[in-house]
């Protein structure tokens, strides 16, 4: 075994530490926010890797990406305002512009040389979002953008936010308070989306996220699945005040991605509703 080089510890649980082995540093940076890192890891490819989390890879960053924003797309009948707060490299952004129903997407991001970082190395990730014409960067802090949103404007609100244990920060994005100030920026029928951690390794930081939405909307729906990169499940929570998730149709959600000309390598109508029945992991 040749254990020669450079490797990222990365701390994935609070008992659990993944051992990656760097290829190449292909590009790093330090904002005033967080420490960026554009590297190649072996068996994942081209990373992005910020304060020492991976946050995407190439090769299995489509799992995550597909699982937070295509249910809640879906989901929807007509989406046509969607509002993004986090995401800065760009995918999430890219999996909303695949719907032909939309007509303006939001992306809020507070640390702007991330997003100009991705513009400039990520295009494998973002596939040229940014420039879309229904696409709109702001950089601004994610809870003083929906106190001045617009009301009942969006149909999809999606939170593609660093955990929720990942500090005080973090956490007050993750809050009731949060979520009642998101709520006014959505429309009756609107649906939103979070990623909420890890419930098998922060079991009471995700029941926190879960409790939150679950004060401020009539129905959510919880779904997992693991992501190899991130060495542990991820979770997602799915929120409408209209809409139930577990009355999911596979037929015709499979048929609106048809539709609307998405193209997806993981999510399909059985996937989400057996991701849907599975059932949350607890230590």
């Amino acid at each position: 075994m040749n254990d020669e080089g450079f490797y990222l510890i990365e701390p994935a649980g609070k008992s659990l530490k993944c051992l990656f082995k760097i290829k190449r540093v292909l590009a790093l940076e330090k904002t005033p926010y967080q420490d960026i890192a554009f590297v190649e890891l072996e068996g994942f490819g081209k990373s992005l890797i910020i304060d020492n989390y991976v946050q995407s890879t190439e090769t299995d960053e489509h799992f995550y990406h597909e699982l937070l924003v295509q249910p809640a797309m879906t989901l929807h009948p007509y989406p046509r305002k969607i509002l993004i707060i986090g995401g800065g490299e760009g995918a999430t952004l890219r999996e909303v512009l695949k719907h032909n129903t939309v007509e303006e997407a939001v992306m809020v991001d507070i640390d702007e040389r991330v997003v100009e970082f991705s513009k400039k190395y990520l295009e494998h990730m973002h596939r040229g979002s940014f420039n879309d014409p229904r696409s709109k960067v702001i950089v601004m802090d994610g809870f003083e953008y929906v106190k001045k949103a617009p009301r009942e404007y969006f149909d999809v609100v999606i939170m593609d936010l660093t955990d929720p244990y990942a500090g005080e920060p973090a956490k007050a994005l993750y809050s009731s308070e949060f979520y009642y100030q998101v709520k006014k920026t959505m429309k009756k029928d609107a649906i939103i989306v979070t990623q909420a951690g890890s419930s098998y390794f922060y079991p009471n930081e995700y029941k926190y996220v879960l409790k939150n939405l679950k004060e401020n909307f009539a129905f959510t729906g919880e779904y997992w699945t693991w992501i190899p990169s991130f060495g542990l499940n991820v979770n997602f929570v799915i929120a409408s005040d209209v809409v139930n998730p577990g009355e999911v149709n596979p037929v015709e959600f499979d048929k609106r991605l048809e539709e609307r000309g998405v193209r997806a390598r993981y999510i399909s109508g059985k996937r989400f509703l057996g991701l849907l029945l599975t059932g949350v992991i607890y230590p």
